[in-house]
């Protein structure tokens, strides 16, 4: 009988115009999360284990100061002071090696060894979930991070040049390194593990719990003025810091602001975009509940009339909840579809902007369609049972 009275005052016209509002608005607030997480990549691909806006800063090197033999290092004075301005949020040392090293490795029949140097920057900026970033003492091997440029060099220059194989990042992940280290009448032979590969840092990056134990043991221990600093900073956009760098005189290492202002005008772009979304859902859930409480309003007498004669609250309100339930679940289920395909538009587009890319998943999506579809079929119920429990308190 209830569903016969839905039935009979329902407006197709006003329901189909929620449905495409809602799905309108569904569909913005998807392809914006998902393109977000999309694109990303773009700008922090190889770098995963330091996701956060980091500046590496570094001092001029003058003429005098080469011919005097005086480093370009920073003072305890300089990196406080680099710590209270208004854009830092935090700063850490570089940390160098205090002894020697060197590597070698084997391949296609030929021994291959160099110089090498090691540094470090304290743990907490190197995300922790990066796999084996540890040490302990007595460890025989060391997790290293490497210039993603020198992996480069190798395959297309060194590599052709003694038609030697070029090397993947995966194939470079599962060898290790001989590496020796030496200093202060001591010599020791350890194994290097590639974990990871930089854009970013111009070093070789081992852990600081093995700078600071290699330091002691190979080295004199003590504490050395560094010569470049790692800073997280809250926006890399800001002014204020490329002005504070030019007057101090301080080089900051690659492309690290122009991408980071990239990064900071996607997201406020893409948070305008979803604002945007947002707003259209919330206008669609105004005027689906206009449409409700027009049809309630409709059929006040008669439900009055079937609360009189037993019927609950709940069965008399369940038929109109269950039609925007579906409405709901039509909706989201249709914007998933369609973000599918205009996904499958776009990222063709950046694969071939960025051979590399991996494709991200969809979880990103169909998470935040289930939370819309949650939070709008709840309210929709609850508001549809308080209006049904209006009229039962007239009656």
């Amino acid at each position: 009988m209830i569903w016969k009275l839905l039935r009979q005052h329902i407006s197709v016209a006003q329901l189909v115009g929620f449905f495409l509002a809602n799905l309108c608005g569904m569909v913005i607030v998807l392809l914006s999360v998902q393109f977000y997480k999309d694109v990303l990549p773009v700008f922090t691909q190889g770098d995963s284990f330091m996701k956060k806006d980091y500046v590496i800063v570094s001092k001029k090197v003058s003429t005098l100061g080469s011919l005097v033999s005086k480093g370009a290092t920073f003072s305890k004075t300089d990196i406080a002071e680099m710590q209270e301005q208004p854009f830092a949020k935090k700063t850490g040392a570089f940390t160098p090696a205090q002894f020697g090293v060197s590597a070698g490795m084997g391949m296609a029949g030929m021994q291959l060894s160099t110089a090498m140097f090691f540094e470090s920057v304290p743990d907490e900026f190197v995300d922790v979930r990066l796999e084996g970033w540890t040490y302990r003492e007595g460890q025989d091997e060391i997790p290293i991070i490497i210039p993603r440029n020198y992996l480069n060099l190798y395959n297309f220059g060194f590599a052709q040049s003694r038609n030697l194989p070029q090397l993947s990042e995966g194939v470079m992940g599962m060898m290790t390194l001989d590496i020796r280290l030496s200093g202060q009448g001591r010599t020791e032979q350890m194994k290097g593990r590639i974990v990871g590969f930089s854009n970013r840092l111009n070093t070789i990056l081992v852990p600081q719990a093995f700078m600071d134990w290699a330091n002691v043991t190979f080295g004199k221990g003590e504490e050395n003025a560094p010569s470049r600093l790692i800073v997280e900073v809250d926006n890399p956009a800001d002014d204020r810091i490329a002005k504070y760098f030019k007057d101090k005189g301080y080089d900051t290492e690659g492309d690290k602001l122009d991408a980071g202002k990239t990064t900071w005008f996607l997201k406020m772009i893409v948070g305008i975009v979803l604002s945007v979304g947002l707003i259209i859902s919330v206008l669609s859930f105004y005027l689906l509940m206009l449409s409700i409480y027009l049809l309630l309003q409709k059929n006040t007498k008669k439900m009055e009339n079937l609360l009189l004669i037993g019927f609950s609250p709940a069965a008399v309100a369940r038929p109109y909840q269950v039609l925007t339930v579906a409405l709901n679940a039509a909706v989201a289920v249709i914007g998933i579809l369609v973000l599918y395909m205009v996904r499958g538009g776009y990222m063709d587009m950046l694969r071939r902007m960025v051979p590399d890319l991996q494709k991200g998943s969809l979880w990103p999506a169909l998470l935040t369609a289930g939370i819309l579809f949650l939070v709008v079929s709840v309210l929709n119920v609850l508001a549809v049972r308080r209006k049904v429990d209006s009229i039962r308190v007239k009656k």
